[in-house]
């Protein structure tokens, strides 16, 4: 049994309903992340991706710093910056300065996919697939960028030296496990849509971890979708659009987030299918209670440090609804 205090933050594609503006998408992060700082989630993470039509967090470093700008304490970050598309030096700037600007409030995500197909990469970075090789030696070269020591060095981040930005390393295989337990830094696992190697990159990570000057010991963010609603049948209801979507990006059909609807007998079998299960098995979709239990069983197999969820909804009033049922769900876990 899962028995210590267990985090919650939230992971945010910005994404845009059918219908719905570019413009309101991103005014709904900003409620969404209000309501998270009311609510006691510990952080906020976009997540970088491109040529997606229903996604709105191209660009993380941007919206970080509007949402830091509307929020007073709740951390927020990068889940994550697709390092293979960036420059480290560039990267340590940025993330220097919102480090300067919002204080002890900015994390650093760093993952090594482009978050995205493989035309788009090379349209973002013609050596993509090399690029994606040096992950370990860019993530050393960040974390150099932010150090004190580098002040004598020819090439500097001035405005990131010394400045406290955590560095996470994101993963969904266990190669990151391995990089995350080296360097002994916060590994967070993308178990929200790739599940297949959860158990076994956890295990790496745990038994292959070597303190270092930024953690004492592993610390664990699993990635979970959820979707509460009053009922478990409309909760089902709410989650057609993200299966839809989901769908899509099988078949190629990209389009914006739809509206709901009834979850048919059709629906019911696409979810059976190997492909689909695999993608959506860390999906807890129901009523407050179902939901409830399904998180005790994933806390007591993985006993992650943290839970970071991912509610891809279409209407933001029913995304806000199930963000403070879970808050409900977490406090009610941890005996608060």
């Amino acid at each position: 049994m899962n028995s210590k205090q267990t985090a919650y933050s939230i992971l945010e594609l910005a994404l845009i309903s059918k219908g719905q503006s570019v413009q309101q998408t991103y005014a709904n992060s900003v409620k969404l992340a209000q309501k998270a700082e009311e609510l006691g989630y510990t952080r906020i993470w976009f997540a970088e991706h491109h040529n997606m039509m229903a996604v709105g967090s191209n660009a993380p470093t941007v919206l970080i710093g509007h949402i830091a700008e509307m929020t007073s304490v709740i951390r927020v970050g990068s889940g994550g910056v697709m390092l293979p598309n960036h420059s480290p030096l560039v990267v340590a700037e940025q993330f220097g300065t919102l480090g300067n600007l919002y204080p002890n409030r900015i994390d650093l995500g760093l993952g090594r996919a482009p978050g995205t197909d493989r035309d788009t990469a090379l349209a973002i970075k013609s050596d993509f697939l090399q690029a994606s090789h040096s992950f370990p030696n860019d993530v050393e070269q960040i974390q150099m960028l932010f150090s004190k020591q580098n002040e004598s060095a020819k090439v500097r981040a001035v405005v990131a030296e010394g400045v406290e930005v955590p560095i996470y390393i994101l993963g969904s295989s266990t190669d990151s496990a391995h990089l995350a337990s080296k360097k002994g830094l916060p590994y967070a696992f993308a178990s929200h849509f790739a599940t297949a190697y959860l158990d076994e990159a956890l295990a790496i990570y745990r038994s292959q971890f070597k303190p270092s000057v930024d953690l004492d010991s592993p610390y664990v963010i699993a990635g979970v979708n959820v979707i509460i609603a009053d009922t478990d049948a409309e909760a089902k209801r709410l989650f057609t659009s993200s299966l839809r979507m989901i769908i899509g990006m099988f078949t190629g059909k990209r389009d914006y987030l739809n509206p709901p609807t009834e979850m048919t007998s059709d629906l019911e079998e696409i979810i059976q299918h190997p492909q689909i299960q695999n993608m959506i098995k860390y999906s807890f979709i129901g009523s407050k209670e179902t939901v409830k239990e399904k998180v005790k069983a994933f806390l007591e197999q993985t006993q992650a440090d943290e839970l970071i969820v991912s509610t891809n909804v279409y209407d933001v009033n029913d995304r806000l609804y199930s963000v403070e049922r879970f808050s409900e769900v977490m406090r009610e876990m941890n005996n608060i």
